[in-house]
Formats: C-alpha cells, structure tokens, sequence
C-alpha cells in the first residue's frame, strides 16, 4: 500500500486475503514469533492482525528488523546503525533501538513508526479522512481514553472496527476496545499529531448535534443550579446533561473549532439568532426558538458567574474553558434588549500564546524602524485602532521584543490575555475602585522602566500616562481612533496640551487586519483600470505580478474563500516636522499631510501591498480602509 492514500480504503476482511477471506494473519509455526521464553504457539496479539504493505519494498518477504528497514530506506545509513547497535548493547536489553535512534537524532518520530508499520506488515497513513469518520464509532468510548492511548476507531465494516494507532506495540488498549465494541479490531497506523487533532474532530462533530438538543429542551424542566467548578474539557460532555447545557456547550466547542474571536446570541421577536465572527465578518449559524432565551440567558451567565435574577441592567464576566485540550478565555457581556438579553463571547485561545514581533505581518522596512522605535528609554508610543483590529497583539509582541532581564517591564490590563514571562501583569478590577488611573500611580512606585497601559480611556489616566513618559518612562498604550494623526486630537480631548503631546509622544501606529485569501482556491484575474486606479498602480508596475481575488471557497477554508487575517500599519514617527505642525495647528487632516510629505505609508497603501503581493483582495483591502477623500462612485 502506498503511504499517500487518496482513497482511504481501509482494511476490511477481504483486503488482506490470502485466499481464506478471514483476513487474519497465520500465527508464525516457529519461536521466531518475536516472543521470549520459547512460547512458540502462541504469536504476539499483533500477529492476528491483518497484513498491508506500508509503502516499503520487499517488506513483506521477510520479517526484517526496524534497522535494516531504516538503512533500506535511506533514512540512516549503515554506520549509523552499527553505532546505534553498540549503542544498544553497552546499555543493555532494556534499551529498544528505536528510542537509541531518536536520542540521537538520527530518526524522527515518523520515520519510526513508519519503519514499524513496515515490520509488522500494518498499512501506514500520513493522514486520516476525518470527515468520512463516522461519530457514532465513538459514541461509546471516552475522549480520554483515545487521548491517552492515541488512537481512534475510524471504520467499520460486518465484522471489523479498524482503529488507527500511534503505538502498535502497545496492545492492551487495543483489548479494551474489543471489549467495548465487542468486535474484532483490525489496525492501521498513523502518526500522534495526525490521530490528537482527528481524535478532536471527531468527537467535535459526535457533539455537534444543535439540532437534536434544541428538540430536547423543555423549559421547565430546566435547572439553572449547576455550575463548573473546575475547568474541564467540553468535548467530554455526555448525553446524561440536561439539553440547554449541552447546547451551550455545543455552542463553545463549534465556535473554537471554527477559530472564531466573538460568539453573538441575539434575541428577536420571532427567534433567537446565533452569529460566530470569523476573520472580522459575521456569519450566521443557528436559530433558537425564543421560548429558550431564558434558559439559554441563565445558563451563559451562570458559567459567567453573573446574577441570572438581574435582567435589567448590563452585566460583564469571564468564563474559562477547556476544549479539546485547549485553555479558552471567555469575556462575557450581557446587554438587555427590547426583545431579551443580547449576549457577546469573545474567545482568547490561551494555548496559542501570543505572537512574535516578526509574525506580525510587518514589512521588512517598517519592522526595522518600529523594533528601532520601542528600544527608545523614555517617551510614549501608542497602538490605535478600533475593537478587534490587533491592538493588543501589537503591544505584546513589542513587549516581548525588548523584555530582557535587566529591565523592569510592568502592565496594567483589562484583561490580562496572554502571560508574558518576566513581566509583571495586574489586571484591572473596578468593581472595588482597581482602575487604569489607580493601577498606574501604585506602578510608578515600582520603579519600572517600561509600563504598558491596556487602554487609554479617560483624562486621568491620559494625563498620569503623560507625565510619566516625560519623566524617564517608556509607556506603551493604546487609543481607539480612526487613523494615527486622529491620536493628536483625541488626546486633547482628554485635556493634555499640544506641547505634552509633541514633547513626549515618539510615534503612533494605526492597525487593521484584513482577512487573506484561500490559498488553495484563490483566483487570478485581471483587474478593471478601475480597481488599478484604486490600488494605486498602473499596468506597466503590475508587470509579471498576478492579482488574486476570492474564490468559490474549498474544505480547506471552509467555503469562506478567506482563511486567517494579517496586520496593516500606518506608522507615524513624530519628527521635528510634525511636532511643529502639532504646535500651529492640530487638525488631523493637516498632520497626516506632513507625514505623508515625510514618507509614511497610510492604511490603504499598506493593505494594497498585501494586495499586490496575493495575500488578499481589492474588495477586502477596500472594504478595511478608507481614504481622506471618499469615492462614493457618484
């Protein structure tokens, strides 16, 4: 069998036949078995399995041993084998020469169980056709128990279940499950990552069943008492839950499957619509009768720990999560509505950490001057943009860019989203009077070097910000302006004079993310001389470069056409020219002129570089900026 299996014909009990059509292997007629202690009439349990060539040649011939199947298929050579051999044999019987192999690095983890796969006459697969895996295979086995054993039933047929294992050696588990299926188990191989994430998958889509839970609500049936006192994982939830948590949960296991940032509940006259927002656009997934708003209400903000008897003023919460093995961040808000209780989840994937200064999307050019920028001693340097726009991520991949041991980095947040080593966190609380205002004067005391500031919200904190910067400081924050020359005029708001503001503040970047195209099902067209003329390019500069628009959509991008965001900046340095500007007049319009006259890039030729360069759309470049002078098309 070829190890690149397009069609996933898994063994079934004809698919190895000898001419017995019972697809068993003999048992071997010598102690050449593999077994120790001369039971030569009873083979190892993996010799009843059924035999598949795994893409190596001749290896069903004879049983080879794993070295000799690794120096035939040119992943070590015969050296390398004869040190790994002496290896073995100054340490003893104990040490299997595969875990040599590794140690040494001469072999991957694949590498070995696919050398092993071709000893044991097993079919090997570098991928699993997860959406051809039925659900109800698992219906009875508990996710830990695929977990820990890695593996995962992925076919049946009259007589068999085959399971794909990362361990082939490790019989017992394969015991149990003959128990709990009650069936015989014929298996394949594949490796741990491929089996962890479709052991998600599919017990992801064995959970996914909305539908079926929104049939089984029964409203006064429902008690809203239970709560979740330790975080556990909600792909183990189980069908003995009341309906109502099982949809909830349901709801938070799909939209962390789907890598969605917010999760919006909104209740109308008729129904209750359900929205994920994926890469910044909104997408509708289910509707629920409106007879449930309150359940469902109660229910959300009891894993929020709110007041489920309150229902007239707005509430805020957090909920913490684990699915399928992930550490999940859940901000939760409660709006009371004309028709009900409005709710938005925003998710925070814990796990995935926060990103480096170098994935940030940033230009080459640009990436030098902001790492140049924030390695400043004192000054303020502020992130804007609106909700949702990167903001955040900014900050701390710059933070984690100059953190080193001989600083004192200190940050005030709400909420403190990503861990950042070395660096100490305090998140505000201002049910008991913990603001931004009143966690930056107890910082100061802690004679840091460089404090960063989650959001600029009032004159207070603006003006502590201020002086701070001006009194040896390096203070990052962030503003929620349209555009970095609208910085000037919203501090001004909150009372701090042209000359702070020119004095003190050393740059400002405006940031966007833009959804990029599928790869895999992008399209290259030619553009109109109109979309040219937006993009700011003629034909002669688009010469050899191909320009990609959005496609039908695939599996891949879940039929969006678009798969994943990447930043756009607008980067403000405040020269001597600007801070002139900023003293005679304060108009945004005027200082965005100097500093385009001074070379910086707005948002628009930032996203139409993306646009240029395949990453993503004339529409969806167009659609997340906007110039001075609007084109209505009039």
């Amino acid at each position: 069998m070829n190890d690149n299996v397009e069609d996933f014909d898994f063994p079934n009990s004809d698919a190895y036949g000898d001419g017995t059509g019972d697809g068993v292997r003999p048992l071997p007629d010598s102690d050449s078995s593999g077994t120790e202690g001369g039971a030569a009439s009873e083979g190892p349990k993996w010799a009843n399995l059924p035999v598949a060539d795994a893409g190596i040649p001749g290896a069903r011939k004879r049983k080879k041993s794993l070295g000799e199947i690794l120096v035939e298929t040119a992943v070590i050579s015969r050296a390398q084998l004869d040190e790994a051999l002496k290896a073995q044999q100054s340490a003893g019987k104990g040490q299997k020469l595969g875990q040599i192999l590794l140690e040494k690095n001469l072999i991957s983890e694949e590498d070995m169980l696919r050398a092993l796969a071709a000893q044991l006459d097993l079919p090997y697969y570098t991928r699993l056709p997860i959406n051809d895996i039925d659900p109800a295979l698992v219906e009875n086995i508990p996710i830990a128990f695929c977990r820990d054993n890695k593996l995962l039933p992925v076919a049946r047929d009259d007589f068999n279940v085959t399971v794909a294992v990362a361990d082939p050696l490790n019989i017992f588990p394969l015991d149990d499950l003959r128990l709990i299926l009650s069936t015989n188990i014929n298996i394949v191989v594949s490796p741990p990552s491929i089996i962890e994430a479709s052991i998600n998958r599919v017990f992801e889509r064995s959970n996914d069943n909305s539908k079926k839970v929104i049939d089984e609500l029964n409203v006064p049936e429902i008690g809203m008492d239970e709560d979740l006192e330790e975080t556990r994982d909600l792909l183990e939830s189980t069908d003995d839950e009341k309906p109502i948590i099982r949809l909830v949960n349901g709801l938070l296991t799909r939209a962390v499957k789907e890598k969605a940032s917010d999760i919006h509940i909104e209740p109308y006259d008729a129904e209750i619509v359900v929205r994920f927002r994926i890469d910044g656009a909104l997408h509708d997934k289910m509707q629920i009768p409106k007879r449930h708003g309150n359940s469902l209400a109660s229910r959300v903000k009891i894993l929020g720990k709110l007041n489920i008897a309150e229902k007239r003023v707005p509430q805020d919460g957090r909920i913490n999560i684990k699915v399928a093995g992930r550490d999940i961040d859940v901000r939760l808000s409660v709006l009371p509505t004309a028709h009900g209780e409005r709710i938005v989840m925003r998710l925070l994937d814990k796990t995935s950490g926060a990103k480096r200064l170098d994935q940030m999307g940033m230009e080459e050019d640009l990436f030098k001057v902001w790492a140049n920028l924030i390695e400043q001693k004192h000054g303020m340097i502020l992130v804007t943009g609106p909700t949702g726009s990167g903001k955040s991520s900014m900050l701390y991949a710059s933070l984690m860019h100059i953190n080193s041991t001989d600083i004192n980095i200190l940050t005030i947040e709400d909420p403190v989203e990503y861990q950042l080593p070395g660096v100490g966190q305090i998140e505000v609380k201002d049910k008991i009077g913990m603001g931004f205002a009143e966690g930056l004067r107890s910082i100061l005391r802690q004679d840091p070097d460089v404090i960063m500031i989650g959001e600029i919200r009032d004159a207070t904190t603006a003006t502590i910000a201020m002086q701070s910067s001006m009194t040896g400081h390096l203070v990052f924050s962030t503003l929620h302006t349209n555009d970095s020359a609208a910085t000037v005029t919203r501090l001004m708001d909150f009372n701090i004079q042209a000359f702070q503001i020119s004095s003190a503040v050393l740059g400002v970047a405006a940031v966007r993310l833009v959804r990029k195209l599928c790869q895999t099902c992008r399209e290259a067209y030619d553009p109109t001389d109109r979309e040219l003329h937006i993009i700011g390019i003629t034909r002669e500069k688009l010469a050899g470069k191909k320009i990609y628009r959005a496609g039908q959509g695939c599996d891949r991008c879940q039929n969006q056409a678009y798969t994943g965001r990447v930043g756009i900046y607008e980067l403000m340095i405040f020269d001597d020219h600007i801070r002139e500007t900023i003293i005679k007049s304060p108009d945004a319009k005027a200082i965005k002129r100097v500093a385009i006259e001074r070379g910086m890039k707005t948002l628009r030729e930032s996203a139409m570089s993306k646009v240029v360069d395949g990453l993503t759309s004339i529409d969806e470049a167009v659609q997340k900026t906007q110039t001075d002078d609007l084109d209505l098309g009039l």
